[in-house]
């Protein structure tokens, strides 16, 4: 497998982003970016050659190229991607992925990341940025192929459709569809694999998001209880008691659980 390393550990820096448009003149592209690393998320089938090695390109596959890293790209009709061309850090742990992956159910969070950041780019560059860091921390947590020793791929994914929904409504039967199993198979698998049910898995992450957002952010509770996806908030204190031992407002003041009275939060 073609790999590259990368560090993650402090913002790129962003030259371009946006969506290329590529084999309307022609069904061959061969180009290198001498400083930039490239950022793709295709929309297209075709092939792409690095270093002797050809990769191919389905809809839905993302790519991380290094900087002075000449490619050859064969079309097979126009062929759309959003891109982002940037400098990364060179400090930091350094990260091993694979060249060109499925982005899988990945795929529609990087969209809105990198169309975020495309809109953002001409005004608030920043902002640009950050949708782009972002989006290279989902590109490497992507799950490679599974192998001997890996967590079963349907509960990888799972995982990962909860992480990327918390702020929303969570059901077994949903998650199940993403996974690409039945809702029972999930059930039995999961439960395998981590020990855990679903329900149970769903309400750890969402408090474990809660305690950082009550603890790290200024954000109303309010707006963190729907944040993770508990609109109501006499559940979200509920919630908050039973798995950190604290109300929202004792959490956020960084009391201890002994010290808590039984007020409840407003």
């Amino acid at each position: 497998m073609h790999t590259v390393t990368v560090r993650l550990d402090a913002a790129p820096r962003v030259a371009s982003v946006g969506l290329g448009v590529h084999g309307t003149t022609g069904l061959h592209d061969v180009f290198l970016l001498p400083d930039l690393w490239q950022l793709h998320l295709y929309r297209y089938s075709a092939e792409l050659t690095v270093a002797g090695t050809t990769h191919p390109i389905r809809p839905g596959y993302v790519s991380l190229i290094p900087p002075g890293t000449q490619v050859h790209y064969h079309y097979r009709g126009r062929s759309e991607h959003l891109y982002a061309h940037l400098r990364l850090s060179k400090t930091g742990e350094p990260r091993t992925l694979p060249l060109m992956q499925d982005a899988g159910t990945a795929v529609p969070m990087l969209s809105s990341l990198l169309l975020q950041a495309i809109a953002a780019m001409p005004n608030a560059p920043a902002r640009a940025t950050a949708e782009v860091w972002a989006a290279l921390w989902r590109v490497a947590e992507l799950s490679p192929p599974s192998a001997p020793g890996d967590g079963h791929p349907a509960v990888v994914t799972a995982i990962a459709y909860i992480e990327a929904h918390l702020a929303g409504p969570l059901t077994v039967p949903a998650i199940a569809r993403a996974a690409g199993i039945s809702h029972n198979h999930l059930t039995r698998l999961f439960h395998a694999e981590t020990g855990d049910t679903v329900v149970t898995h769903i309400r750890r992450r969402r408090l474990a998001r809660a305690r950082h957002l009550l603890c790290e952010s200024t954000l109303s509770i309010p707006a963190i209880a729907a944040a993770v996806g508990i609109n109501d908030l006499q559940a979200f204190n509920k919630a908050c008691h039973r798995e950190l031992g604290a109300s929202p407002r004792a959490v956020r003041a960084g009391t201890p659980p002994s010290l808590v009275n039984s007020t409840a939060a407003r």
